[in-house]
């Protein structure tokens, strides 16, 4: 099988080019990426109903990978708690050689078949969890034994590839294979495969939380409150919708810990007071 991802770049003497030159080629290559996105656009959605209806019955999300591709993973799971306010057993981001190769590549971790379904049965998964292995090459065994392991067992499987007709895609339910081409650097899969899978992990989780219920209008109303600046656009939601002065609804805020709690204990309180002096017998 011929990698894409391992292809000739189509670019030459890089030590020889200026630094504009550099750049400009670099973003050259980075605006191919969206459109191949795009194109994966039906199996994506495929992929985000799955992750819903089993969610919705209190299953997870697994992310599996090694190298770029399992930071990726970790990443996106790592921002669903503060930006959606899910807790942070709902989307896992699992890479080959532990936390530890988050920040250090650890040798010959991708390489072991049998470690990735080791590492997913350390959280006890079940047929109501979804897997989606992340592998540029589309052949990382970490990734592959795991996939096909999450199968044998009846669970749900999605991959997200930058070849086409690899065994991750094989082992997958749902199959997103982003064809991104060459790298700038040869087999550099950091730079537009990489690029590639951070857009669709952002698209996987953005709609699967939009559809959960996690997002109002166009605001992250289960947002955690962790920094003063959460706090601020926190208080300025809750203006907005309640017509709330600034102070008040920061106190809101600050009592019930969310947006969204605020405003439905608001709403609440005023529709009781509402019907209690409907309610009332004339003084």
């Amino acid at each position: 099988m011929t990698s894409v991802t391992e292809s000739e770049s189509l670019y030459r003497d890089l030590e020889k080019m200026e630094v504009t030159e550099l750049l400009e080629s670099i973003n050259n290559e980075d605006q191919k990426v969206p459109l191949v996105v795009k194109k994966s656009i039906p199996e994506i959605a495929r992929l985000v109903e799955a992750i819903v209806t089993r969610m919705r019955k209190g299953g997870r999300l697994f992310y599996i990978g090694a190298g770029t591709s399992g930071r990726l993973g970790i990443v996106d799971a790592s921002e669903i708690p503060p930006t959606f306010g899910l807790d942070h057993g709902y989307v896992i981001g699992l890479i080959a050689g532990g936390d530890g190769a988050i920040r250090k590549a650890v040798e010959m971790a991708e390489d072991n078949e049998e470690l990735g379904w080791k590492d997913i049965l350390a959280f006890n998964p079940t047929t109501a969890d979804v897997v989606v292995g992340i592998a540029a090459s589309g052949t990382t065994p970490y990734v592959v034994g795991a996939m096909k392991r999450a199968r044998q067992n009846g669970i749900f499987t999605g991959a997200i590839t930058c070849n086409s007709g690899t065994p991750v895609a094989e082992n997958a339910d749902v199959a997103v294979e982003l064809i991104t081409g060459p790298e700038f650097v040869t087999g550099s899969t950091r730079m537009k495969a990489g690029t590639a899978q951070k857009l669709v992990l952002n698209m996987l989780t953005t709609s699967a939380m939009i559809r959960l219920g996690r997002v109002k209008g166009n605001k992250m109303v289960n947002m955690q409150l962790t920094n003063q600046k959460l706090i601020r656009r926190g208080t300025k939601m809750i203006s907005d919708e309640l017509g709330l002065d600034p102070e008040t609804s920061r106190k809101l805020l600050l009592l019930h810990g969310s947006v969204k709690k605020a405003i439905d204990a608001f709403t609440e309180n005023n529709n009781s007071d509402s019907q209690t002096h409907l309610t009332s017998p004339p003084q």
